[in-house]
């Protein structure tokens, strides 16, 4: 093994010990490098600097996540007196050994001239309370001494680094162990990985127990019962999300978290003043915007938003951002946090709970004081970023929206999740199964237990919903069962109700529940149901499924012509013959192919188009019944069944 795998080896299991705390850094950010030698295609000697990758997060990070930068071309650039942070970027890239490696950290350049094999930064929150204080930097020149180099605020990129390399020439010693960045974060050194880290929490645990020992008593706050979950609380929240969706003119997502400490932060007798103070760094603007929405007043939010863009631009060519709050703080509700996707707004919870830790914490010492609007609205919108919105790609077609799916955990349901989440949209999914909280994985799925005939149950699933997303947008009625095959003459009415509590009674119930949600949906309400072609060809010994699926089809019809008038779609799908469901097992597909003489290929073919109708198939139709292509279509029933030959 050469030096250069040694020391990535080093960088990335290090990395990943300072990205699995949060306290640390939180959702890609910090950054991380080492320094190495290595033999370029000439079979010459070229030192590099293998420094964190844009878009890789520290908790995760492999090897491939580290770009392979030539430290003499970075030194070369730290000679110019000026350069924008565009041409500095295409400069890392031009630097790179590797074509197929990411774009270096816009931080590349701080790591490359310290003196050290290793760097570890972080925007650790014991570092970022002392700085962010009234009197930040002398607590930290006091705490730290000579040990640290002090750098007074600087945005990042190119002068960042251009300061931070004057000043660690003018003031670091032999006893120098990195870098306080003011407003921003700590940088360590060292010569393995290894001892930058231990360094690094070394520092950080200096500042907590600082902290700890000149903290005085908590500020003064008003006792806050937040709202629990129902059906009032529920519908203020989806409320609150149409508004600022119409603000931002898109689909969001909007995350509702309540918790001891968030309730004690919207009680603070001075929140007004405290919230407005701003972010703990400014790259955190560009996720929660600089300062929270107070209340519910979404129109005033945003008029004054637009006012401190106006304000700031001065002769700048910008391209203005959605005007709508990210973070709202309620004295009722809570926190709730907005993102295009579910992803961005459980970040923007993450990283506000972190700044009312960090607040409290702050208050509690002295006096928080967060960076000027002036300086916050450069990074936000900072011409890196404004590229980056340049280059957007066209959004998911359900990016911003939220289904419900029930059934969610096998069959036709769980294929209807699938897709909905690969087409962007954050998924509530239900299930009497277990499993389903499992089934998929990630911020946009939220998979809960019930049995969809307990209808406080399925209230109380559909209120954790909106909580976790904001709303619903669509609805999926995917769960169903097909009773044991009997003729009338012999069939057990337990069965027939239970067929009808869980084919129709259940539909009757959610439709209740979902309705005032759906009617706030910013891009109006769609729901499918998941029917059966019995519902046209029923079948003998089939009753009980067969007269309790057309009661949840006529249920769906004659919602389509009550609920037209809210904008509501309602459609139906009739899949048919759908072998990759629980209904059917290989036993039962083999005697029903032996039964009518065919091979298993043959009987599940056996349409009028020779085609096989999976589970995926019938989710795609269910997909597209949800998009604009059927804006204009309601009460419509569309077979998936190869065709059959008992309705063509």
């Amino acid at each position: 093994m050469t030096s250069a795998h040694r020391a990535l080896d080093d960088i990335v299991a290090f990395s990943r010990k300072l990205g699995e705390r949060s306290d640390l850094v939180l959702h890609g950010g910090g950054n991380t490098s080492i320094k190495a030698t290595v033999t370029d295609v000439f079979g010459d000697a070229a030192d590099v600097i293998y420094v964190k990758g844009s878009g890789w997060d520290l908790a995760t990070i492999e090897a491939a996540g580290f770009v392979p930068l030539r430290s003499d071309r970075l030194a070369k650039l730290l000679t110019l007196d000026s350069i924008s942070d565009s041409e500095m970027m295409n400069e890392l890239r031009l630097a790179s050994l590797d074509s197929t490696a990411p774009d270096a950290s816009v931080e590349a350049l701080l790591h490359s001239f310290l003196p050290a094999t290793a760097v570890l930064h972080s925007h650790a929150d014991a570092i970022v309370t002392l700085s962010n204080l009234v009197d930040g930097e002398r607590r930290v020149r006091e705490l730290y001494g000579d040990r640290l180099v002090v750098v007074p605020y600087v945005m990042p990129g190119f002068d960042l680094a251009k300061a931070a390399s004057e000043l660690w020439k003018a003031e670091s010693t032999p006893e120098s162990l990195g870098m306080v960045l003011l407003n921003h974060g700590l940088f360590t050194v060292g010569d393995t990985a290894a001892e930058a880290y231990e360094r690094h929490i070394g520092l950080v645990t200096e500042a907590e127990h600082y902290a700890a020992s000149v903290s005085g008593a908590a500020p003064a706050a008003a006792p806050v019962d937040l709202a629990v979950s129902s059906l009032e609380t529920a519908l203020t929240v989806a409320g609150l999300r149409t508004e600022v969706s119409a603000a931002a003119g898109m689909p969001m997502i909007l995350r509702r978290t309540t918790g001891v400490d968030v309730a004690a932060f919207v009680g603070r007798d001075d929140l007004a003043s405290i919230a407005a103070q701003g972010p703990l760094t400014p790259e955190h603007s560009i996720r929660t915007k600089r300062v929270p929405q107070l209340g519910r007043d979404v129109a005033g939010y945003t008029a004054a938003y637009n006012s401190y863009v106006a304000h700031n631009t001065g002769d700048r060519a910008i391209t203005p951002l959605t005007p709508e709050p990210r973070v709202i703080l309620d004295s009722e509700l809570g926190l709730l946090t907005a993102g295009r996707t579910a992803k961005d707004a459980a970040i923007a919870a993450d990283i506000y709970r972190h700044t009312i830790g960090v607040i409290g914490t702050a208050t509690r010492i002295s006096e928080y004081r967060a960076l000027s609007p002036a300086d916050i609205f450069d990074v936000e919108y900072w011409e890196l970023e404004q590229a980056k919105l340049a280059r957007e790609s066209t959004p998911l077609p359900f990016r911003g929206e939220v289904v419900i799916v029930t059934g969610a955990a096998s069959g036709i349901g769980r294929a209807c999740a699938e897709a909905f989440l690969a087409a962007g949209a954050a998924v509530i999914g239900l299930d009497r199964d277990p499993g389903v909280a499992d089934t998929f994985s990630g911020a946009a799925w939220l998979g809960i237990e019930v049995d969809v005939t307990d209808v406080d149950a399925m209230r109380a699933a559909v209120y954790a919903g909106v909580d976790c997303f904001g709303g619903v947008d669509m609805l999926v009625m995917a769960a169903g069962i097909f009773a044991a095959s009997a003729p009338i003459a012999e069939l057990d009415l337990s069965s027939w109700r239970t067929s009808m509590a869980v084919n129709a009674d259940a539909a009757v119930a959610l439709l209740q529940i979902a309705h005032p949600f759906l009617k706030l949906a910013p891009d109006s309400g769609r729901v499918v149901l998941i029917a059966t072609k019995n519902a046209a060809a029923p079948g003998p010994g089939a009753a009980a499924y067969s007269a309790s699926k057309t009661a949840a089809v006529q249920l769906a019809r004659v919602a389509a012509l009550e609920w037209a008038e809210d904008g509501i779609r309602v459609n139906m799908v009739h899949p048919d013959a759908v072998f990759d469901t629980a209904l059917w097992t290989p036993e039962l597909i083999a005697a029903r192919a032996a039964k009518y003489g065919m091979s298993e290929s043959e009987y599940k073919t056996r349409n009028l188009l020779h085609a096989e109708v999976t589970s995926a198939r019938v989710a795609s139709m269910v997909q597209l019944m949800c998009t604009d292509v059927f804006d204009c279509t309601t009460g419509a029933q569309v077979p998936v069944d190869g065709g059959s030959d008992r309705i063509v």
